[in-house]
């Protein structure tokens, strides 16, 4: 890495918002119903933990990156490996077809559907082979080629539309409608589609209890995590507040500032849309509607949200690749670094670390969400082949 390894975070235009709505205990009043039950914690973890396959993906020390940024500690959650998908959102997509299936005899004659940047749909795409049903995937204009090849491996039928990827989730329920299909989205405008969306982000919990018992009860003081529509981050809200109670990190939301729905919402004080004029480069990223699932839970438990530019996701992506402070080599996708990204950017900006209160004693938790799940993407991004990166092992 060259000497000034961190001069394109230096010069980034980046955006932050405190949450308003952010409630001033991090515990929720009596009478104010959880995300999610223990219950519902406990049947996804114990369904998803027997799958084949299954294991907790590791959580890294970047102890020479910490140094190097003045931070106590940086963990990293490596989701590049999981199931042979490459994305946490292995655990979402899947779950939630097989708890719609669960009980239903004749799973050949169900089609199950979805509109995807590339990872959900895989996921989806993956839970329905498993289960043997039909499945259609949407994807946008801006979906790579090696997407839809992967989409396609996995028994899909994929059908590329023209607009963004809020045009694909339209266009997916109106065919779900005409022809009676059961739409597993990560996503929902209205309460129709909420049981889902909550499904797939109890899915994801799976992860966030793997973090707890791998950090034990050193709890980060930060963590940095992906926007999106919020599913993710909304799960990470509500599962570490369970685990940690008043002790709970500080909850940073990250985006593209080509798709700041959340940022928005989170200025205004209230669920708003936006519109994705520019893709970024931050595919799984590229969202202009909040969930209305998530964000309740984000309007009460998340404390700021910032937006980066494009250009940091490269250096973001070739500094963990190539390690230049002694960690080990992680391979992450453009969405995964979003958070990483996030992070030192407002290391970087005085104001912005004083206003996060990010200092020498800072625990901070990144989760890279996705490894090269396009790889001539990632090639092209950071001038190696993923293949060449030696991933560490649990």
């Amino acid at each position: 890495m060259p000497v000034n390894t961190f001069s394109p975070f230096t010069d980034a235009s980046v955006k932050h918002v405190r949450n308003a709505g952010r409630e001033t205990s991090r515990m929720r009043p009596a009478d104010d119903e959880p995300l999610f039950s223990k219950q519902e914690l406990d049947k996804s973890f114990a369904t998803i933990s027997r799958w084949p396959g299954y294991r907790p993906t590791p959580l890294l020390s970047l102890s020479g990156l910490a140094r190097k940024l003045n931070v106590g500690a940086i963990h990293y959650k490596d989701e590049g490996g999981r199931f042979g998908l490459g994305s946490f959102k292995a655990l979402g997509g899947a779950y939630a077809v097989s708890n719609l299936l669960a009980e239903n005899p004749d799973p050949s004659s169900v089609t199950v559907t979805s509109a995807t940047d590339g990872n959900h749909g895989l996921s989806v795409a993956w839970g329905a082979k498993q289960i043997g049903c039909r499945c259609v995937i949407f994807i946008h204009a801006e979906v790579s080629a090696g997407r839809e090849r992967s989409l396609k491996l996995q028994g899909a039928e994929v059908i590329r539309i023209d607009g963004n990827y809020d045009e694909s989730v339209r266009r997916c329920y109106s065919a779900a409608g005409d022809n009676n299909w059961i739409v597993v989205s990560d996503t929902s405008s209205d309460d129709s589609g909420s049981d889902v969306a909550r499904t797939v982000m109890a899915g994801y919990s799976v992860m966030t209890a793997e973090i707890v018992r791998q950090l034990d009860t050193n709890a980060p003081t930060h963590v940095f995590i992906q926007g999106g529509v919020g599913g993710l981050a909304a799960t990470v809200c509500e599962y570490f507040r369970l685990a940690w109670g008043s002790a709970a990190p500080r909850i940073v939301v990250v985006e593209p500032n080509r798709a700041p729905c959340l940022f928005e919402s989170a200025r205004k004080g209230e669920r708003v849309a936006v519109d994705v004029r520019e893709e970024t480069v931050m595919a799984g990223l590229s969202c202009g509607e909040v969930s209305v699932v998530a964000w309740p839970t984000l309007q009460k438990l998340a404390d700021d949200f910032l937006t980066i530019p494009d250009s940091v996701v490269a250096p973001a992506m070739c500094l963990l690749a190539e390690a230049p402070f002694g960690d080990s080599p992680v391979v992450a996708g453009e969405s995964a670094v979003a958070g990483l990204a996030g992070f030192i950017c407002a290391g970087q900006d005085d104001e912005l670390s004083s206003a996060l209160q990010l200092n020498q004693d800072s625990r901070v938790l990144i989760i890279g969400t996705e490894g090269a799940t396009d790889p001539a993407l990632y090639e092209s991004m950071t001038g190696r082949g993923a293949a060449s990166i030696g991933r560490a092992s649990i």
